[in-house]
């Protein structure tokens, strides 16, 4: 199928619209949902200790963000864009904080692990990657945002670049698994299946989906997944380098 850069060529919106990007915004709950539901669930039946404040406040943060982000889609589902534009400044002023709350929890979060027994610094480029994916994809959406098929794309691609770790933390661990079964050794594309399989499958989604109903990829879809992937991809290649772990310990602090 063409790529056409014109986008005049793109059809704004399509029939099966509503009923697709709503569905998109429900797999990102069903994600967060399932993933950090049952460690929500654990910690407070066993009064586990709790996380530092920055952890709580980055939290509801990402939650509001998500509430956002299914207020607009059905305001656009029930045709009230003006209240959508309106609320579209709440996401705007959001989004800087939710950058630098993400990167704080990050250092924070990432700082306490690598001094437990078997910790991992190294981690922190996985942090990293989801924090300029976000950045990058929101700042174009906003950019954008009166071209409405580039911005809706955009910030859903935001948005599941934020939302991996709830997908990870519940099919991480039996990937690592069969790969060891089966092979011994975990590598770079067990680690980048179990960290980011999430991400490829929904915005592969996103563009099978553009291919089905206009039979064209959005310009600003393409090269905003292009560059996300890659991001990932090189994080990915950090996580598993010798040298990077002694870099990450310095950036967290320790």
């Amino acid at each position: 199928m063409p790529i056409d850069w014109s986008p005049a060529c793109f059809a704004r919106t399509h029939p099966w619209d509503r009923n697709f990007f709503l569905m998109m915004v429900g797999l990102l709950w069903l994600g967060i949902g399932m993933g950090f539901g049952p460690e929500i669930v654990h910690r407070l039946q066993t009064h586990a200790r709790p996380f530092p404040t920055i952890v709580h406040i980055h939290a509801v943060a990402f939650v509001t963000w998500l509430c956002l982000l299914t207020a607009q889609v059905v305001l656009v589902r029930t045709r009230r864009t003006d209240l959508h534009m309106k609320l579209g400044v709440a996401g705007m002023v959001l989004y800087p904080a939710m950058v630098v709350l993400g990167i704080a929890a990050a250092v924070v979060v990432d700082r306490h692990h690598a001094s437990l027994p078997g910790g991992n610094a190294a981690f922190f480029s996985v942090s990293l990657a989801d924090i300029l994916n976000f950045a990058v994809m929101a700042s174009a959406a906003f950019a954008l945002r009166r071209t409405p098929s580039a911005h809706k794309r955009l910030i859903l691609l935001a948005t599941i670049f934020i939302s991996n770790a709830g997908f990870a933390r519940w099919w991480e661990g039996p990937v690592l698994h069969w790969v060891t079964q089966h092979h011994g050794v975990i590598g770079y594309w067990a680690y980048a299946a179990g960290l980011f399989l999430s991400d490829f499958l929904l915005v592969m989604a996103i563009g099978a989906y553009d291919l089905v109903t206009r039979r064209r990829l959005h310009p600003a879809f393409v090269v905003g997944a292009a560059f996300s992937l890659l991001v990932e991809a090189l994080a990915i290649e950090l996580y598993v380098s010798p040298w990077w772990k002694p870099v990450a310990l310095r950036l967290i602090g320790l």
